[in-house]
């Protein structure tokens, strides 16, 4: 090795620095791209100059974003094809794994995203990781970058506290194909708590959490008034609270979340759903076991 080390003119330090940076500038790069996508489709005729200075990504110089943009068919025009999120060549990918699979209990299958949450001159991030069937919120954080440290690993190690380790043994996490997602420390995490990691292909395929994030920003965080990092992370509390326990869900036949959860874990609900290709959900059997019956509801 010390004779390629040579070759290429680097000391062993030095490889392995540069190959550290890029390793972190590759897992920085795939969530930019989603949110650059959100910012393309919001704004169709921006410049790319004026994305840079919407923006502001810390990792990215205004040269190296606007090419960043060019690759990725992200100039000014109407981008169509917003279905794609991130282009994950040459990184780790999962399966995704709940495709297609039948779920019948709390704690099975968890789907989270990263969306951006703008404030003043300041872009934001907000982490949501939501229980499938039962659509709780069951971890969440505010961030001021898109560092896996403080995205999803503060949105898990938040699960974590508030669900017990057995409980979500062999569940899943299904993501889109973010770098937090993939990140070295992320992926210890989960192999600690016994997840199986799953990724989706395209924004279909991981719709609910997508739906999520447009819930909480234009139904809660639109309405108040946040001109800091530390208001948003109250206001976020806020949301998460009033979404999970005072807001009555279609889906769950106008049961909140929480009461949804909670029922779920006493085991008094007995409601199957099937996730198809597109993560579609079909209500196959939803009623309590006390046998009062509830309206059959198809799609999501």
């Amino acid at each position: 090795m010390n004779s390629i080390y040579r070759i290429v003119g680097l000391s062993k330090q030095g490889f392995h620095l540069k190959l550290n940076l890029k390793k972190n500038k590759e897992e920085l790069n795939a969530p930019l791209l989603k949110i650059l996508q959100e910012v393309r489709y919001d704004h169709p005729c921006m410049s790319m100059r004026k994305m840079y200075y919407y923006i502001l990504p810390e990792h990215l110089g205004r040269d190296a974003f606007e090419h960043f943009c060019k690759l990725n068919n992200l100039e000014a025009k109407i981008y169509k094809s917003f279905i794609r999120t991130t282009n994950s060549s040459g990184v780790k990918r999962f399966n995704n794994s709940i495709c297609g699979i039948e779920v019948t209990g709390v704690n099975q299958v968890f789907v989270s995203d990263i969306t951006y949450y703008r404030v003043n001159n300041n872009f934001h991030y907000i982490t949501l990781i939501m229980d499938l069937y039962s659509r709780k919120i069951v971890g969440y954080c505010a961030s001021k970058d898109l560092r896996a440290l403080n995205t999803t690993i503060k949105a898990l190690n938040k699960l974590k506290k508030s669900v017990n380790k057995e409980n979500i043994k062999d569940a899943i996490i299904h993501s889109d194909g973010g770098g937090q997602y993939y990140s070295d420390e992320f992926l210890k995490l989960t192999k600690k708590l016994n997840l199986t990691n799953s990724m989706a292909y395209s924004v279909f395929e991981n719709s609910h959490a997508e739906r999520l994030n447009g819930t909480i920003k234009n139904e809660y965080l639109q309405f108040s008034y946040i001109d800091s990092f530390s208001k948003l992370e109250k206001e976020l509390y806020k949301a998460v609270y009033k979404y999970n326990n005072e807001r009555p869900h279609l889906k769950l036949n106008y049961i909140t979340p929480n009461d949804f959860y909670e029922k779920s874990l006493k085991g008094e609900m007995n409601k199957k759903m099937k996730v198809s290709d597109y993560q579609e959900i079909n209500f196959l059997d939803y009623k309590y076991k006390d046998k009062t019956n509830f309206t059959s509801v198809k799609g999501i």
